[in-house]
């Protein structure tokens, strides 16, 4: 058994049941005996793989996507370049390689990564240990120098906590939700439902689509996505800025568990080895353009990861590195069909932006809302 294991089961015999939200939390940012903390759980040898780690064609798109947001938004001096959860600094190296395309836009960059494991943090220091310009940590967004902001997520909103709620009397609509529990019955962590209707505080947060949910459908919230798009409101309203997420789930709201553990890149229980193994959930993309709508902040609609891949440029990068690597096109052809296959990353995947007013639309993307 596991530390974290015992720790949790001392606090709900102790305390009661606990949220799932606050299982997740505990599980992947626990100080001690926390995943993240406690690890570097990338690639081959960790417990799932991200795009960075499959293809260098990835981070270098995405340079180009930075090089033209910093130009689209009028190519200051000095540029704020932001990535949440930077997992080994591999997709920031990439990006800064093919910042050398720009020589005026490398030497306006100053790179801020936040991170909450130090483990991996000790590993991004070495990965961008000859970095072509300043790199620093912070703990938050509130915490990077004031300036124009160009914000990157990927694969960060899927591990951020989520609440899941149950449907039990569709008649009551919003009043019908009670919350799923984590609790300890029977030698055993597992699921249970909480007796009592959710509060009304929390029923005003559900997206507009839980009024569709039928009895017993679960529905999973992200309370962390609205103190994020708060903070990049109150950024980009003091400072100009874009910010660019890339991650795994449905364009619309939809109903179902999607909480699942991965380790050694198979899935796993949820409660099979607490602090062990990674926890993630889809990212309800429908969810945070109502979010952002609700705050005003400029959003553009997801798209396709293949869609947006493609429009910055990565069949045309993959053809140029098969040429320069000919004896490398079998793999380079390989990874150009892992992120852009709908069977693989293609579709599952999104892509979604938000900004400051009165930007373009930004590259790879079709519209504003």
């Amino acid at each position: 058994m596991s530390r974290l294991r015992e720790r949790l089961i001392a606090k709900i015999e102790a305390e009661g049941p606990i949220s799932v939200a606050e299982y997740m939390t505990l599980c992947l940012l626990d100080p001690v005996d926390g995943y993240y903390p406690t690890r570097d759980p990338l690639g081959s040898d960790g417990d799932f793989i991200t795009a960075p780690e499959i293809s260098q064609m990835f981070g270098e798109v995405l340079g180009l996507w930075c090089i033209q947001s910093w130009q689209d938004m009028g190519r200051p001096e000095t540029l704020q370049l932001v990535e949440y959860g930077p997992g080994r600094g591999i997709m920031m190296s990439d990006i800064l390689r093919a910042a050398k395309l720009a020589p005026d836009f490398l030497n306006a960059v100053r790179v801020t990564l936040i991170e909450a494991s130090s483990a991996l943090e000790a590993v991004q220091a070495k990965t961008l240990a000859d970095a072509p310009c300043p790199v620093s940590w912070a703990s938050d967004i509130a915490s990077v120098e004031p300036g124009v902001t160009l914000i990157i997520g990927n694969e960060f909103l899927d591990c951020l906590p989520i609440r899941q709620f149950i449907q039990k009397d569709p008649f009551a609509g919003a009043g019908g939700w009670q919350e799923r529990m984590v609790t300890y019955e029977e030698r055993q962590l597992r699921f249970a439902v909480s007796p009592v209707v959710i509060s009304e505080t929390v029923q005003q947060i559900l997206p507009a689509a839980q009024s569709e949910a039928k009895t017993d459908e679960l529905l999973e919230i992200c309370p962390a996505n609205a103190q994020i798009l708060d903070q990049l409101k109150a950024r980009f309203e003091d400072n100009l800025g874009r910010a660019l997420f890339i991650d795994y789930g449905p364009e619309a709201t939809e109903f179902g568990d999607t909480l699942q553990a991965l380790k050694r890149h198979e899935k796993v229980g949820v409660f099979s080895d607490p602090g062990n193994t990674d926890l993630t959930a889809r990212v309800d993309f429908g969810a945070l353009v109502e979010l952002a709508h609700k705050i005003q902040l400029a959003v553009t609609p997801p798209v396709y990861q293949r869609e947006f891949l493609s429009k910055l440029g990565l069949e045309l990068r993959a053809v140029s590195l098969s040429r320069a690597k000919p004896e490398s096109k079998d793999k380079i052809g390989r990874q150009l069909h892992r992120l852009t296959a709908a069977d693989e990353m293609g579709e599952l995947f999104k892509a979604i932006c938000f900004q400051s007013d009165g930007l373009m639309v930004p590259l790879g993307f079709r519209d504003i809302l």
